[in-house]
């Protein structure tokens, strides 16, 4: 299996184990099921690499009808391992959504292997509920949240419910997802005790 084979088989298996198999975002199985769902892999090692390689998949979501692609996941296997870094990134890819007249239109969520929320250690394990094999853009469909958000009784408890699962998962639970190893080199680690995230 090639590289770029291996990764979109990571990010699948982490999908499918993680986030559908503990329920942490109720909306997924559907596009994931329905194939919905865009594996783009990015080869950009610099910040200006990948914005141009973000640009490219925010203009091809946005020009196919949600039914033949709902949502991309844009993966950056190489050259953002500092979370910190990954996460200044976030100001560029909001610009460019204005840049292109998309804000308001699609949103950007980032996903991390040494993800960290404000306020938690780095072992916490509540971090894993955003930590993927590989360092992750995705790029949504305010309609297709809209929609999702008023099918779904209370999505506001979503958070709380997630913090439940990993905290009675635990680290030896998510480790046994058995998904890519680098999500377990990771997991208990990160680079800079600053490289935080808000909630």
């Amino acid at each position: 299996m090639n590289e770029h084979d291996q990764v979109v088989a990571d990010t699948v298996a982490w999908l499918e184990r993680a986030v559908i198999g503990l329920n942490l975002c109720p909306f997924a199985k559907s596009v994931h099921v329905k194939g919905q769902v865009h594996y783009a892999v990015s080869q950009a090692t610099t910040p200006q690499l990948l914005l141009a390689d973000l640009i490219q998949e925010l203009n091809a979501l946005v020009a196919l009808d949600s039914k033949a692609r709902d949502t991309t996941l844009l993966i950056v296997p190489q050259g953002f391992e500092d979370f910190l870094d990954f996460n200044d990134f976030l100001a560029d890819a909001d610009q460019a959504l204005v840049d292109l007249d998309l804000d308001g239109v699609l949103q950007i969520a980032s996903l991390h292997p040494r993800y960290q929320f404000a306020g938690t250690l780095p072992d916490d394990v509540t971090n894993c509920t955003n930590r993927s094999p590989y360092p992750t853009l995705h790029l949504l469909r305010e309609d297709s949240i809209d929609r999702a958000v008023a099918a779904f009784p209370n999505p506001e408890t979503i958070f709380e419910a997630n913090m439940q699962t990993m905290e009675r998962l635990g680290l030896d639970g998510w480790a046994a997802l058995n998904l890519a190893a680098h999500v377990f080199e990771a997991s208990g680690v990160a680079s800079s005790g600053d490289e935080k995230q808000n909630r």
